[in-house]
This record gives C-alpha cells, structure tokens and sequence, in this order.
C-alpha cells in the first residue's frame, strides 16, 4: 500500500513540475509576461465538455458558497495543486523504518 502510494505521490509531482516547466515556457513565448495556468485551463484542456458540464451544474443546482468553494479551487495554479499534493503524499507514505514495520 505504501509503495502504491509513494508512486502516485511521485506521479502527482512529475505532473506538478511538467505544468510549472510548461507555465515557464509560455512565459519565455510572451515575452516576460507571466502566464500561469489555472486548474480551469488544464481541465479544459484535457476535456472542455466534462469542465462545461460541471459549471452547467454549479450554476443552476449548487448552494452559492458552494460554487464559489469550487471556482476558488478551479482558480488556483494547476502546478501548486498537483505538486504540493505530491509533496504531501511523499511525506506521509515516505521511506519507512525497519522499526516501523
């Protein structure tokens, strides 16, 4: 269990420090204007219909505090949210001691 979830934290830093790196070379592109992408941008990136959907969803059937927990969520960089839940994970399912065992 613990070498499964060492592997997904490793996984979720590898995606972290691939959306900062990709953050920094739009960054390069534009000409020193920073350019950060939000969890928002990645998803619709990866599926504009599923994003869609769920902001259909939150306008017409969640309460208000709600919807604006999950749009301050979908707002934050998506290289903090994977990377720091990596770093989390590493520490938690990190090596362990033969006494811990």
């Amino acid at each position: 269990m613990y070498v499964a979830l060492r592997f997904v934290s490793l996984f979720l830093i590898v995606i972290g420090l691939m959306l900062l790196g990709a953050d920094l070379i739009t960054t390069l592109e534009h000409g020193g204007e920073v350019t950060i992408r939000s969890l928002d941008h990645v998803w619709t990136a990866i599926n504009r219909d599923s994003i869609d959907g769920m902001k259909t969803w939150l306008q017409h059937r969640a309460a208000a505090p709600v919807t604006h927990g999950i749009e301050s969520f979908l707002a934050l960089p998506g290289w903090a949210v994977f990377g720091v839940l990596g770093v989390i994970l590493a520490f938690v399912f990190g090596r362990r001691s033969p006494m811990e065992m």
